[in-house]
């Protein structure tokens, strides 16, 4: 295992939310950053500025996930910078919120392609690193609807039900390299995810969960930081959901 300051985490779709609060809380420690973002640069840029603040290490980059050639680039532009990551935070995702009779086909593929896609893309180009060190950390952003289900928002809940299944298996295939795999499946997060909901649908969320709150990215990336640490190297093919209770 390499010292802190040599350790690197990629985390995409790090441009903002809960993305950025994973940026943000490795680079307080120490960490070599990478931040991937798909189109927004200067959003990229203010997240890497914040984490540089830390002192850390940064670097952006941008990928269509959708793109094995575009991430085949992106593997070897790491790579010849130094920044082949030691940690995978498979975070990019989108969510759709509608009748299931008005998804098109072409909504399916899109969803799946950035939600499900591009972990395994990820996974796949960054796992044989993790591998011949015989050590890595890759952990997966699902959503609690990828455990229960949610009316108007089946093909996102397809979508992280794969992701968590992902995980699963592939923390099995993965352990005996000293590799762990787990999944992060966050309840109501305050975020852009949310900002459908107006002011009474906002305060209808909050009292269906028990904590009478919606969580904070922060909290998402803090569990997110203990899956990544060393001590906690007996964790895998776990899906953990921070949901105040909403769904315990």
């Amino acid at each position: 295992m390499k010292p802190i300051g040599e350790t690197t985490v990629l985390i995409t779709g790090a441009s903002r939310g809960i993305g950025a609060a994973i940026a943000a809380r490795f680079a307080r420690e120490g960490y070599r950053i990478v931040i991937h973002y798909a189109k927004s640069h200067e959003q990229a840029n203010e997240v890497a500025r914040r984490c540089m603040s830390y002192g850390s290490e940064v670097m952006t980059i941008s990928a269509d996930l959708r793109s094995t050639e575009q991430l085949q680039r992106m593997k070897e532009k790491l790579e010849a910078e130094g920044f082949a990551p030691d940690i995978l935070v498979n975070n990019a995702g989108t969510a759709y919120y509608g009748l299931f009779t008005d998804v098109t086909e072409a909504d399916w593929d899109e969803c799946l392609a950035i939600n499900l896609k591009g972990a395994f893309l990820c996974s796949q180009l960054f796992a044989p690193y993790m591998i011949r060190q015989r050590y890595g950390r890759i952990i997966n952003i699902s959503s609690v609807w990828g455990i229960s289900g949610a009316s108007c928002e089946v093909m996102y809940s397809a979508a992280k039900g794969g992701v968590n299944a992902f995980t699963k298996a592939l923390a099995k295939e993965l352990a005996p390299s000293g590799i762990t795999v787990n999944a992060v499946a966050p309840g109501a997060v305050d975020t852009d995810m949310i900002e459908h909901l107006d002011t009474e649908e906002r305060h209808a969320l909050q009292e269906e969960i028990p904590l009478g709150r919606l969580g904070t990215p922060e909290e998402v990336a803090s569990l997110v930081y203990y899956l990544a640490l060393p001590e906690s190297g007996y964790v895998t093919g776990q899906v953990i959901s921070p949901n105040g209770g909403w769904q315990a």
